[in-house]
């Protein structure tokens, strides 16, 4: 695994009108895993609080992941399904990765 050179963070909770959003849920993530430069994603799921952190080689691939026409559609609709969200672009400076088998667990 590339070490990842930006991670977007995107946390949230969810509304309460989720038409729709399993769908679009799925299908961006299958879009995302296209664009060159994508690297991978971790997320962490509670009543309270969720976060998603998809991993990128550079801004450019960012910029062209954040461009796309469905993932211009699911921001659309993003007040319809969070009841609040944060996003926040950052660049890695250092990352450490540890597992107990030696493997980088990153999702594709």
């Amino acid at each position: 695994m590339e070490t990842p050179r930006y991670a977007v963070i995107f946390s949230y909770t969810y509304g309460d009108n989720l038409d729709g959003y399993p769908e679009m849920d799925a299908l961006t993530l299958e879009l995302a895993r296209n664009v060159p430069g994508y690297l991978g994603y971790e997320s962490a799921k509670s009543a309270e609080r969720n976060i998603f952190i998809s991993y990128w080689s550079s801004k450019e691939a960012i910029e062209q992941w954040r461009k796309d026409s469905v993932h211009l559609q699911a921001k659309a609709r993003a007040k319809d399904w969070y009841a609040w969200y944060n996003s926040l672009i950052c660049e890695v400076q250092v990352a450490h990765f540890h597992t107990s088998d030696g493997k980088i667990s990153l999702k594709h």
